[in-house]
């Protein structure tokens, strides 16, 4: 069996034939061995049982080997909170936008990412698709982003996205952040000449150009002491001449032409009375169309065609259109640029416009659909499509937000055959709208990816291990779930409900059960929550998990949902008679400033998807049930026993006093005890599986270990039994991160000196002080891990051979994976072994948050749980994404 095994790793582009090969092989030992028995006489079904069975396990254990270890199932994120031009939608369907340093490539059809694109150095402001004048695929990426470059990315693959077939082509030149970027091939083979015009804060256009594969920037365009905040590359119509249209804070747009080999200033387009934030071209036969918007609230379009074309000029009282006209001499041919229309319809400044992508008709031909999509700050998206009778341009459908902690819209685009729009809100969320089949005025909003738009400091699994939980510091509290459809085997994850939307930025959490969870933020107080009915019965729809398996934590005093008081922090309750007695008031007493105005904005609706970005703002809140008061400043990390009877928490501290540990008490909500130790801040707390003991880490380079002693009527009582000191410590900076095993024997600590340690043993049997604290030494060498640790965690379910399964999380982003077994009296290097290095794209683009393993096995939303091959891991980082990913413990 071994020699098998052994010939299948050597020969990875043959193993599905040989695993094949061998599961027939030991069939057909298994049926040798059993054909004397009598088929019918249950001691013969029973060996052929255990036999196959024997079989089914090899063979997957063969398969595990050969699998890919760890895999992205899922990616939280959202784009950047940057004004138009961060988000693209190519032709191929794929969806791709800034994310942090990341540019992430999304493909809404099927609701999943595709690829992760790191090479920016920071954050992410502008993406473009290049685009070809045929209308075909595209397969190459243009991005800038505060670091001062851009990247052209190419794909070199066919198929589907690959991020391991995607080259980088770094252009460097600007010296500040670059803020816009456009890019169109000169022919229809797009490997003869890509140009790119980009713009950035240091008052330049740079024009760049690829011939033989080599890109070079051509010429720089000086802007004095402006900006430019809008380029836009197009052909002049019926020629192969590039036009550049540049937007900025002068108010003007100024159009320059390639003549003579250089980008000459031709004409300066005024009208706009404030910052132009975007400009973009369109073909449309033998003309071509510029739109343009501004903080004005107006939009703009121009007409660009050849002078022949104009009528010529008639003596009578008609309204003529005033002419920009100008020649281009390589060609000897004039244009002529009029105003074609003012849209007025929004009421706050205007960040985007585009128009529908070209498509090609059966001829052959390009056709241009007279369709502009709008997105402004007034929280509404409009298209504008002239009126087939009089030719006026005119408002045909409005879509966006009502209400809610909102201000408006980034960015905005068509999809590439027009049928679906997407849009980029304040807070990086993303709305998107489906036009419907029937009536095509009609556009339904559809589920789109969501997540945190700045840092996500925590995640939790909750108990069950059927959902996560995560917060960050863009002040939220987030809650993701699997996606169950009926009758169809997809599962993907989706934000399900916002149970918090704070006035702090969040730090930390906790779940207290399946359905409660404590939170804590930069303030001095904790605070509980609840999920109401109505999260509960959504939760069952989305997830497939019957309302019988939760009707445990439904109670008939549960509220409804939750709603924010004007001018509070507290999430307040809502019951059933409130929104009765609000509707009833409402309909009598509307007339009264005060009713005008409710505080209630709760609506209980019954969903079977996950909810869309109005929905969570609002109707998914969780009311806050409790506040613990007691620490001095903003809280820091907390955690709560596997009981779900005892919380800890700390809070920032540069004075011992301020460091204590803080016990509560979740039946009395009671401050129970508090342990003073460590002299700074505890960075996080962990309690072991059996709840015996309770290990802090903190700043001081010191970990504390307290042990339970005999509870009192309030609850346990802890004291400390084992600790490191500035004569025993091993780690020489702050301690970040720690974790127990599964077995409650050994404990993890992570440093930023690098360094990972497993100490132990954890003996419940040695009752002196003394004794606890000389047992408990190092059992494992230290583990240099390369950069910072930032964050450790153990998982529940072994490997196969036993060992314990190590995830690390760096301050770099990476995570990788380790498995340790103490193998002798003495600690060895050997006990160590790295199973599993991430590559770039999997990882996080900065510091890796918190590590949480799903407490069995299995993976959420899948019937997989007696299969035993997969695990799964939540991480967060500071580059606002949550990840999970699904890890074959057989392969590691």
């Amino acid at each position: 069996m071994h020699t098998v095994e052994n010939k299948l790793r050597k020969d990875l582009n043959s193993h599905s034939a040989k695993i094949t090969s061998e599961c027939w092989k030991i069939g057909t030992e298994n049926k040798a061995r059993l054909g004397s028995a009598r088929l019918g006489h249950p001691t013969a079904r029973w060996r052929r049982f255990v036999a196959m069975g024997t079989a089914s396990r090899r063979a997957r254990r063969l398969r595990g080997k050969m699998a890919a270890p760890v895999s992205v199932c899922h990616v939280a994120c959202c784009a950047n909170r940057v004004g138009g031009g961060v988000v693209s939608w190519g032709r191929e369907g794929l969806l791709a936008f800034g994310s942090c340093r990341d540019v992430m490539l999304y493909q809404p059809a099927a609701r999943r990412m595709v690829a992760a694109l790191r090479g920016h150095g920071g954050r992410v402001s502008c993406v473009r698709w290049a685009r070809r004048r045929d209308s075909a695929t595209e397969t190459e990426l243009v991005s800038g982003a505060s670091d001062k470059k851009l990247i052209l990315w190419q794909w070199s693959g066919t198929g589907v996205w690959n991020d391991q077939l995607v080259k980088s082509v770094p252009l460097e030149g600007h010296t500040e952040a670059v803020c816009a970027v456009d890019a169109v091939y000169q022919s229809d083979k797009p490997d003869l000449n890509l140009l790119i015009a980009s713009a950035a804060s240091d008052s330049t256009v740079r024009i760049w150009s690829r011939r033989d594969s080599e890109v070079k920037c051509i010429e720089v365009l000086q802007f004095g002491n402006g900006f430019v905040m809008a380029v836009s590359l197009s052909f002049l119509p019926g020629s192969n001449v590039p036009i550049l249209a540049c937007g900025g804070d002068d108010c003007k747009i100024n159009l320059f032409i390639q003549q003579n080999g250089q980008f000459q200033k031709t004409l300066i387009l005024p009208g706009h009375e404030d910052w132009i934030r975007g400009v973009e071209w369109a073909i449309s036969g033998d003309d071509l169309f510029l739109a343009s918007c501004a903080q004005d609230s107006l939009i703009r379009i121009y007409k660009v065609c050849t002078k022949s074309k104009q009528f010529s000029e008639i003596e009578d009282d008609s309204i003529k259109l005033k002419e920009n006209i100008f020649t281009v001499k390589d060609t000897d041919t004039t244009y002529a640029i009029t105003l074609e229309s003012v849209l007025a319809g929004h009421e706050n400044w205007v960040y985007a416009v585009h128009w529908q992508p070209s498509f090609s008709k059966a001829g052959g031909s390009m056709q241009q659909p007279m369709r502009v999509l709008s997105a402004s700050m007034d929280k509404t998206v409009i298209i504008w499509e002239p009126d087939k009778e009089s030719g006026v341009w005119l408002e045909q459908v409005r879509v966006g937000e009502v209400g809610g902690n909102t201000l408006g819209f980034f960015d905005c685009q068509f999809s590439p055959d027009g049928s679906v729009i997407i849009a980029h809100a304040f807070h990086g969320a993303f709305h998107l709208w489906k036009q419907a089949s029937v009536n095509k005025k009609e556009w339904t909003p559809e589920v789109v990816i969501s997540g945190h738009f700045n840092s996500v400091e925590d995640v939790q699994w909750d108990p069950e291990g059927e959902f996560i939980i995560s917060v960050g510091s863009d002040q939220t509290t987030r809650l993701f779930a699997p996606w169950k459809r009926k009758h169809e085997t997809e599962v993907t994850w989706h934000e399900i409900a916002r149970p918090q939307v704070h006035g702090y930025d969040m730090r930390c959490l906790a779940m207290i059960g399946r359905f409660q969870f404590v939170s804590g933020a930069d303030e001095k107080v904790l605070r509980v929550f609840c999920a109401p009915r109505n999260f509960i019965e959504n939760f069952s729809n989305i997830t497939g998990i019957p309302m019988e398996k939760l009707r445990s934590h439904q109670s008939s005093d549960l509220p409804e949902g939750a709603t924010v008081p004007a001018l509070g922090l507290s999430n307040k309750a809502v019951f059933e008679g409130d929104i009765s007695a609000r509707e009833a008031e409402d309909e009598e007493t509307f007339n009264t400033i005060s009713n005008q105005y409710p505080e209630i904005y709760f609506q209980p609706l019954i969903l079977t998807e996950p909810p869309q970005e109005d929905h969570l703002l609002q109707n998914t809140l969780w009311p806050e049930i409790q506040k613990l008061y007691g620490h001095g400043y903003e809280i820091f990390c907390v955690a709560c026993n596997n009981s779900n009877t005892v919380i800890a928490s700390a809070c920032k501290a540069s004075r011992k006093e301020h460091a204590a540990i803080i016990l509560w008490s979740t039946s009395s909500w009671k401050k129970i005890q508090s342990l003073p130790f460590h002299n700074l801040t505890v960075t996080q707390l962990a309690f072991s599986p059996n709840d015996k003991f309770l290990l802090a880490v903190s700043r001081d380079r010191n970990w504390s270990l307290w042990r339970e002693e005999d509870s009192s009527e309030s609850g346990p009582v802890f004291s400390c039994c084992a600790y490191t000191d500035k004569n025993t410590a091993v780690h020489s900076r702050i301690i970040w991160s720690c974790d127990w095993t599964p077995d409650s024997k050994y404990f993890v600590t992570g440093s930023r000196d690098k360094k990972v340690i497993i100490w132990g043993q954890c003996d419940l049997s040695v009752t002196t002080e003394g004794s606890v604290l000389d047992s408990i030494k190092p059992c494992s060498t230290v583990l240099d891990a390369g950069d910072s640790v930032t964050a450790v965690s153990i998982s529940w379910v072994l490997a196969p051979d036993g060992r314990y399964v190590v995830a690390i999380g760096l301050e770099n982003g990476k995570i990788n994976f380790y498995t340790w077994k103490q193998s002798g009296q003495e600690p060895s290097a050997a006990d160590w072994t790295k199973c599993v290095e991430m590559d770039n794209s999997q990882s996080h683009a900065l510091a890796v948050k918190r590590l949480c393993w799903r407490h069995r096995e299995g993976r959420a939303g899948h019937n997989d749980q007696n299969n035993s091959e997969w695990l799964q891991l939540a991480s967060c980082g500071a580059d606002h994404c949550v990840k999970i990913f699904n890890v074959n413990r057989f392969a590691l």
